[in-house]
């Protein structure tokens, strides 16, 4: 059994070590900080930035796929104390984040992640006069995180919430405002397939139906450029 168990961790410790190009091992045996033969950093890492230039230092820790950060990220400083929880998708924030100070929870913060590698996103837009239905629409990215939903600004240590703002695809919304140009603004036109084209300066149902019963009477052209009772 004992010969069995051993052969297992080997065999694991020899296929984690094919998979990265370096890495280190935590004093648990864990790997941790994996860079793969392409040189992208995989799996857990924990990051260390000491003091610099009257900067204070902190740790991270979380996971890299393909060289991005993915899933929940915490920060702490260099005591141990939390500062952040900040959860990424292709390597930008996404979803809530929370930052702390030493007493409790500062402020919150909602993202919206945007893949980099394209160059337009779709999301469901809540239609304003029925909250229950929602709009597909196409908007076009730069590739960052956007600020979008509620942040919420606290007094730490007490819970009790200072200040809230909303925003919506990185433009903060003024409460005051009920229209939505925002919404609008994010827009990119898309065609439906089944949209019809209409020419220009098309003439009522109406004025077609008189025209065609009562054709207009014209004179056919002679080809003359003088007038013929001169």
């Amino acid at each position: 059994m004992r010969f069995l168990l051993l052969f297992i961790l080997v065999f694991f410790c020899l296929d984690t070590f094919s998979q990265c190009k370096t890495f280190q091992l935590s004093s648990k045996g864990d790997t941790l900080n994996c860079t793969d033969m392409k040189g992208l950093k995989q799996g857990k890492w924990i990051n260390r930035y000491p003091k610099l230039r009257g900067e204070p230092g902190y740790d991270e820790e979380g996971v890299y796929k393909n060289d991005r950060k993915e899933g929940m990220w915490r920060t702490y400083n260099l005591m141990g104390d939390m500062l952040a929880q900040e959860n990424f998708k292709w390597g930008n924030k996404n979803a809530k984040c929370y930052y702390f100070t030493i007493v409790g929870l500062e402020h919150e913060e909602s993202w919206r992640a945007v893949n980099p590698d394209k160059g337009f996103d779709t999301i469901d837009v809540q239609d304003l006069k029925d909250p229950n239905k929602y709009e597909k629409t196409i908007v076009k990215t730069d590739g960052k995180s956007l600020k979008h939903g509620i942040w919420k600004y606290y007094i730490p240590g007490t819970g009790n919430v200072i200040e809230t703002q909303e925003y919506f695809m990185d433009k903060l919304i003024d409460p005051a405002d009920e229209s939505n140009a925002l919404i609008e603004d994010a827009k990119i036109a898309v065609p439906s397939k089944t949209d019809s084209i209409v020419p220009k300066n098309t003439k009522p149902k109406e004025v077609l139906e008189f025209e065609k019963k009562n054709p207009k009477k014209t004179k056919p052209k002679s080809g003359k450029t003088i007038p013929d009772h001169i």
